[in-house]
């Protein structure tokens, strides 16, 4: 049962992803709604033991996942929604699934970065890397994906 659990919050939150991605490429604002639903899933999971989620890495990934985002909020051209979104995905993934999470994001923002260059525009909705990074994160390390397939 727990571990259906797991498997059943970590798939909503890549929903949710999607979600916030759609609205992000649409009208380049992410709805603070999908982070407080996310950050609430992660209090949550840690209340059950869900996921192998403690309140430690609820507290210590969303410090280090706000820090990262209010750096790039201020210094990279950043969204707010993104900032947040980072920051409730710590909640959930602690900070170490948080860094590798982080390490996808990268390498996916840098893909739409040279996408938007080609396309000769100066910004692009950063939403789409968070969702693609936090993906591969349950593809590797994570291994969720493998587990799901039979």
């Amino acid at each position: 049962m727990n571990m259906f659990m797991s498997e059943l919050l970590f798939i909503a939150v890549l929903v949710l992803l999607a979600v916030a991605s759609v609205c992000d490429v649409r009208r380049r604002e992410i709805p603070d709604w999908i982070a407080v639903v996310v950050f609430l899933a992660a209090v949550v999971a840690a209340t059950l033991g869900v996921a192998g989620i403690r309140f430690w890495m609820v507290a210590t990934g969303g410090i280090l996942g706000l820090t990262v985002g209010a750096a790039m909020f201020r210094f990279a051209r950043f969204g707010g929604g993104d900032a947040k979104l980072l920051g409730a995905i710590g909640t959930l993934l602690g900070p170490v699934g948080l860094l590798f999470a982080l390490f996808w994001m990268a390498l996916a923002g840098g893909v739409l970065a040279l996408i938007a260059m080609v396309r000769g525009q100066r910004d692009y909705a950063y939403g789409p890397a968070i969702a693609l990074g936090y993906l591969a994160y349950l593809i590797w390390p994570a291994g969720l994906l493998q587990q799901l397939m039979p």
